[in-house]
C-alpha cells in the first residue's frame, strides 16, 4: 500500500490549506496510509486552540481537528516554527498552552521520520 506524508506551509486562511485538506481527505477516504502531516512555517497556525475566523470563512483549523479525530491523524507542529509565532504547550502551566490538542509540538526530526515511512511527501 502507498504511503503519503503532508507538509502545509500555509496559514488557515489560505485557499492552500483549504486543498490540502481536501487532498488529505480524498486520501484517507480512498484508504491510503497517511502517515501525518507535518505544519511548518505559517503553517503551524492551524494548531492554535483559540484562532477565531469569521463564521462565514472556512474553518480550516476545525476540518484538521475532525480529521484527527475521525482517522486519529498525526497533526505535528514544527515547535520552532510554533515559538516564533506565539504558540506554546506549555506542560508545566496548561493555562498557558494554546496549541489545540490534537496538535503535537515536534522537531524537525519527526519530518524526517514522516519522509522515510512515506513513498511520497506532498507539500503545499
Amino acid at each position: 500500500m502507498k504511503s503519503i506524508a503532508f507538509v502545509i506551509t500555509t496559514p488557515p486562511n489560505s485557499n492552500l490549506t483549504a486543498t490540502a485538506i481536501n487532498m488529505v481527505t480524498t486520501a484517507l477516504t480512498m484508504k491510503m496510509n497517511v502517515v501525518g502531516v507535518f505544519f511548518y512555517q505559517d503553517g503551524v497556525l492551524n494548531g492554535s486552540q483559540h484562532l477565531a475566523l469569521p463564521n462565514d470563512e472556512y474553518q480550516a483549523h476545525q476540518q484538521w481537528q475532525q480529521l484527527y479525530h475521525k482517522y486519529n491523524l498525526p497533526l505535528h507542529l514544527c515547535a520552532t516554527a510554533a515559538e516564533k509565532r506565539g504558540l506554546s504547550d506549555d506542560i508545566n502551566d496548561k493555562h498557558a498552552t494554546n496549541v489545540h490538542q490534537a496538535f503535537t509540538l515536534s522537531g524537525l526530526g519527526e519530518l524526517v521520520e514522516l519522509n522515510v515511512k512515506a513513498d511520497r511527501l506532498i507539500q503545499l
